[in-house]
């Protein structure tokens, strides 16, 4: 199963936008770039009630886009089509299991490293974990180390 759609990055432009503007994380295996993306206000700002209040659904919320999610694996990790898939299979798996927890509005990018090869799933899961409490992704994050 892949990731949902609406935590997809696809477009060329995104993935350069994280790559110039992103904060960078690394380990052995991976290589975490993050961008925060700001709120954008759409429509008119609600005015209060005729008795001065405004009522609970007028209350502006910061109108996040949700975590949106990019998976790069070269032609120098593997030259092969099967194992670079695979990887990114692994990769993907990892990142639904943590959804729940990604505050919302990050772009990020997971490129991977050649010595990934050798990772099995639970390494991948321990890596990303910590490259994104590192780079403070994670809702309500914390400093531990998960290593």
């Amino acid at each position: 199963m892949a990731l949902p759609k609406v935590h997809r990055l696809k477009r060329r432009q995104e993935f350069s936008k994280v790559y110039q503007a992103g904060v960078r994380r690394s380990t052995r295996n991976f290589t975490l770039r993050a961008l925060r993306q700001f709120p954008v206000r759409q429509g008119k700002p609600r005015l209060p009630d005729s008795d001065g209040s405004s009522s609970a659904q007028d209350a502006e919320k910061p109108g996040r886009s949700p975590t949106r999610i990019g998976i790069t694996v070269s032609t120098k990790v593997s030259k092969r089509a099967v194992v670079r898939n695979r990887i990114k299979r692994r990769i993907r798996a990892a990142l639904r299991e943590m959804l729940p927890e990604f505050a919302t509005g990050w772009m990020i990018v997971v490129i991977v490293q050649p010595v990934a090869i050798k990772c099995n799933y639970k390494e991948i899961l321990q890596e990303l974990k910590q490259l994104l409490i590192e780079a403070e992704v994670f809702d309500g994050h914390s400093g531990r180390c998960v290593l």
